[in-house]
């Protein structure tokens, strides 16, 4: 069963573009990560599955359920975090759970209890004194307790350091084993290569890629780095170009022959070949004319 089905789901604001015809498809149990910078169509992506807002044109279904005619059993089995969870004041963070449990007419204070305990969120304290940070422990708590079938994350480790970090992730993976669909909105490409298995990257509203996080890792270029002199001009292929003292680092696409001749004309003390990790594919995506990388 597909978890999330998109056809040609479009969003306008006005004359504002939001997303573009967007064909997205993520199976159930999946660990799926939605890749973009700010801006590039995510949040907006993620409301409109929500139905938060109505899309202008296309359709979206969640579990083979529309999410316009069926929005709230659709909502019956989503745990949502927003990238910024904004709480009524005065509320203590224990209240601000039960209400969200009650909302879900269900009673999670056990599993909001763990969750707590293994974030380290002291539920005693009232949201108006937490930082940001354990704000949004109290947004990760109120998303899982009610152990939904979906986990839609929009920019979920803003504001945790890295040990929480660590342990969020290794709850998700947890669900996830379970059964829960994970879909991760992110910037940081590092927690998509690490926790996803696959992954689609959006640019200005529409899909460019989308693939397991092993062949949108694989690339014809290769990581060279040498130490030493070498005259690189005549070298075609060559992207990324950072320079050092005796040192040149660049990401090659060229002749893999030339580019050995003309290094073996210099005099290098080291030399390095290395796959590109996916933060620069992901760059390479994003270049002009990248659609076809």
């Amino acid at each position: 069963m597909k978890a999330i089905q998109t056809t040609n789901l479009t969003k306008y604001y006005g004359k504002a573009r939001g997303i573009i015809d967007l064909a997205l498809s993520v199976e159930q149990g999946e660990f799926f990560g939605f890749i973009g910078p700010n801006g590039a169509g995510k949040s907006t992506t993620i409301r409109t599955l929500l139905g938060l807002i109505a899309p202008t044109s296309g359709e979206a279904r969640i579990f083979e359920k529309d999410i316009v005619k069926d929005h709230i059993s659709v909502l019956e089995q989503i745990g949502y975090l927003p990238s910024e969870a904004v709480f009524y004041p005065g509320m203590r963070v224990k209240d601000v759970l039960k209400l969200s449990a009650d909302l879900r007419k269900k009673d999670c204070a056990e599993e909001a209890k763990k969750l707590c305990d293994r974030l380290q969120l002291d539920s005693s304290r009232k949201v108006d004194e937490l930082s940001f940070g354990n704000r949004k422990k109290v947004g990760i708590v109120c998303a899982l307790q009610s152990n939904p079938d979906l986990l839609i994350l929009d920019e979920p480790t803003s504001g945790l350091d890295p040990l929480m970090q660590r342990e969020f992730f290794e709850i998700l993976k947890e669900r996830n084993r379970r059964g829960t669909t994970v879909f991760l909105s992110s910037h940081v490409l590092s927690e998509i290569q690490r926790n996803c298995t696959r992954a689609a990257i959006i640019r200005e509203g529409r899909l460019i890629a989308c693939d397991s996080v092993e062949q949108l890792s694989q690339s014809n270029a290769k990581r060279i780095s040498v130490h030493g002199k070498v005259d690189l001009s005549g070298l075609d292929g060559i992207r990324d170009k950072k320079e050092g003292e005796e040192s040149v680092s660049f990401l090659y696409t060229g002749d893999i022959n030339k580019l050995l001749r003309i290094l073996s004309a210099g005099q290098l003390s080291d030399i390095s070949i290395s796959e590109p990790d996916l933060e620069e594919i992901f760059l390479h995506y994003y270049e002009k004319d990248g659609e076809n990388a």
